[in-house]
């Protein structure tokens, strides 16, 4: 199991940030990598939200995921997994408020995500590219919240 974690100041307030990164059918329009978005179910987002994201790789190809919201706390906190290739994984994102300082008013968004190897390809995968697999996800994780940060 390996896991990432990357936390971006957003100057903009919880409700804010929030509304902005659960508004899945806009994602496109704020996400510079995603380039689609395919809703599975209907409602507001929430426990049991499932939705399919289209994305550009740093390669040029594409390649799409689905995500599944396992927990959600509004406007504090959610949960999302993905089966992958080869690795299924688990992002847990937390709004906290910045109630105190220069940047009282904004939110202090973390995303960490954790992967397990399903398969035997994954896990030589895991063990050969660890640390440069691990740099990969964390340079994506940190472009999505400069983009939020951007949005908000």
């Amino acid at each position: 199991m390996s896991t990432v974690a990357v936390t971006r100041l957003v100057e903009a307030p919880v409700a804010e940030v929030w509304r902005v990164f659960t508004d899945l059918p806009r994602r496109r329009d704020w996400l510079s990598t995603v380039t689609r978005v395919d809703m599975l179910t209907r409602g507001p987002f929430g426990k049991g939200t499932v939705w399919r994201e289209t994305r550009v790789m740093v390669d040029g190809g594409e390649i799409t995921e689905e995500f599944r919201v396992r927990e959600c706390a509004v406007p504090e906190k959610f949960v999302v997994a993905s089966p992958g290739i080869g690795a299924d994984y688990r992002m847990t994102y937390t709004f906290v408020p910045v109630i105190e300082g220069r940047h009282r008013g904004g939110t202090m968004v973390t995303v960490i995500q954790d992967g397990s190897p399903t398969a035997p390809a994954g896990r030589l995968l895991a063990l050969v590219f660890g640390g440069l697999a691990a740099r990969t996800v964390e340079g994506a994780l940190r472009r999505d919240l400069d983009d939020l940060a951007s949005a908000a």
